[in-house]
């Protein structure tokens, strides 16, 4: 049976100066979702006017962890010029003087991060994705997410975990949402109905870790597969926890996800905006 969350007064307190660095994996090629990686990376796919890349940061920046290292690859271009013009784009008042080109912003409340944007190759796989990223992971831990997906996790008691336990690495373990509606019955009533319900057994990998870095040590190289080749062998080694999450948690593999976070996301219903 996976570990779930210690109860919080054994936890020791967050240290985020441990923690500096979050990594994110954001070079795939999004195959299953070429309705929209067509023109443009997975991460950049659009929830409610920003990309999905940028949901993922804010849920993280929530809790404190603002310094990012993004790993790029398939179309990484757009992904620089999103954030080479961030703090323009996403200003509420700017103050523009065209005589000197002086832009100036002028609202104060825009997102207070240091993002490193490193080309880890096109076909990268991903353990060498991350692998590529060691000059810039360099403290004794770091998270480690992939740029698809968004939970209302609690990253401060999910790094806690991690702490208290000792082991190399943590994975978030989430229950993936049903392919189906769900029907809530009353003796042929049908009483509530849910379009992706979470299923009621079963665990999956939902992202969202914890490192050591020693982790960095079991990666042979671009062809190194992070899941099959060193997921599978922390495990067998006894270095492998799991932070049950048992809330929101949504990938965006398909169109159908796509659709699903958008129409969350516009009825001011979205689980996973953890930030006012």
């Amino acid at each position: 049976m996976w570990p779930g969350p210690i109860p919080p007064t054994h936890l020791p307190a967050l240290n985020v100066e441990e923690v500096l660095r979050v990594a994110i994996l954001a070079g795939g090629l999004g195959t299953r979702l070429s309705e929209e990686t067509g023109v443009r990376p997975k991460p950049m796919v659009d929830i409610g006017g920003r990309p999905i890349l940028w949901h993922i940061m804010k849920g993280y920046s929530t809790f404190g962890l603002r310094d990012f290292v993004v790993a790029l690859g398939y179309k990484g271009d757009q992904i620089k010029d999103f954030f080479m013009s961030y703090s323009h784009t996403a200003a509420r008042s700017l103050h523009i003087e065209t005589r000197t080109g002086t832009i100036r912003d002028e609202s104060g409340d825009h997102d207070d991060w240091d993002v490193h944007l490193v080309e880890t190759g096109l076909t990268t796989n991903t353990g060498g994705r991350v692998l590529r990223l060691r000059d810039w992971l360099t403290d004794e831990h770091f998270c480690l997410s992939y740029g698809d997906g968004v939970a209302d996790l609690d990253v401060k008691r999910l790094i806690e975990y991690h702490q208290s336990h000792g082991k190399l690495a943590t994975i978030t373990a989430v229950r993936p949402p049903s392919r189906f509606g769900g029907l809530v019955l009353d003796d042929g009533l049908v009483t509530e109905f849910v379009e992706k319900p979470q299923i009621g057994d079963g665990w999956i990998n939902g992202g969202f870790m914890v490192l050591d870095c020693r982790v960095l040590e079991r990666i042979a190289g671009d062809e190194t597969s992070f899941e099959a080749d060193v997921l599978e062998e922390l495990a067998k080694d006894g270095q492998l926890m799991a932070y049950q999450h048992e809330g929101f948690w949504q990938c965006m593999d398909t169109l159908r996800d796509t659709q699903l976070l958008r129409r969350l996301w516009e009825t001011g219903e979205a689980p996973w905006q953890t930030w006012t």
